[in-house]
C-alpha cells in the first residue's frame, strides 16, 4: 500500500477490485480545504478512462507486476505473437493492447511486457530500434545551412522525420516511445 501522493503516471494500481494503470496525477489544494489527488486512470480490462480524486492520506494498493523479456514473432490479422527468452512459453496480444509501438516492431525485436497474476498487462518498447528507409526525398545540394528534416518511410511502413543526408537504404536508430530519429546506422 502506498499513500495517494505517491501515485505517479505509469503505475499499475488495484482499485475497487480492477486493475488501473495511472495516466496522470495532479494535487491540488483549494483555497481552505485539504489537498487531494486529481488523477487520470485506465482500467486495464475494460479499456475505460475514468477519473478519480484521492484524498492525500488515502492509502492505494500498489500492483505486483512481473516483467518478462519477449521476443516479437508475427502479427496475424488483429492478433500478435511474442515469446519469452527464456522459457519459449508463446504469448498472443491483440493490436490495441499492443499500441502504438507495433508501427517499429519487427520479428525478433526484444519487448518488456509486464504480467499480473500471469495475464500480460502492459508493453514497454525497446529503447530504441534499428530499421531501413525504404522511401525518402532525394538529398537537395546546398540545404546543409539549417537544421530541416525531410519525411522517410521505414521497413514498417511508418513515416518520420529524419535529417537531409538520410538516403533510401540507410538503416535509422528510432525511439520507439517517441517515433523519432535518433542517428544514422552504420
Amino acid at each position: 500500500m502506498i499513500n495517494a501522493t505517491q501515485l505517479r503516471p505509469g503505475m499499475i494500481i488495484i482499485y475497487e477490485g480492477d486493475l488501473y494503470r495511472v495516466a496522470s496525477v495532479k494535487h491540488l489544494t483549494p483555497g481552505n480545504k485539504r489537498g487531494f489527488m486529481q488523477t487520470k486512470l485506465k482500467n486495464l480490462r475494460t479499456g475505460l478512462g475514468t477519473e478519480n480524486k484521492f484524498r492525500s492520506e488515502d492509502r492505494v494498493e500498489r500492483a505486483t507486476l512481473e516483467t518478462r523479456s519477449m521476443q516479437y514473432l508475427y502479427g496475424d490479422g488483429d492478433l500478435h505473437t511474442f515469446m519469452d527468452t527464456e522459457s519459449y512459453e508463446q504469448t498472443s496480444l491483440p493490436a490495441e493492447d499492443v499500441g502504438e509501438i507495433l508501427s517499429f516492431l519487427l520479428p525478433d525485436h526484444i519487448v518488456q511486457i509486464e504480467f499480473f497474476d500471469g495475464k500480460p498487462v502492459g508493453i514497454s518498447p525497446p529503447p530504441s530500434v534499428d530499421l531501413e528507409v525504404v522511401e525518402t526525398e532525394p538529398n537537395m545540394k546546398g540545404a546543409t545551412a539549417s537544421a530541416s528534416y525531410k519525411p522517410a518511410k521505414l521497413e514498417t511502413g511508418i513515416t518520420i522525420h529524419v535529417p537531409p543526408f538520410v538516403q533510401v537504404g540507410d538503416r535509422v536508430r528510432v525511439d520507439p516511445s517517441e517515433g523519432k530519429y535518433l542517428e544514422r546506422v552504420k
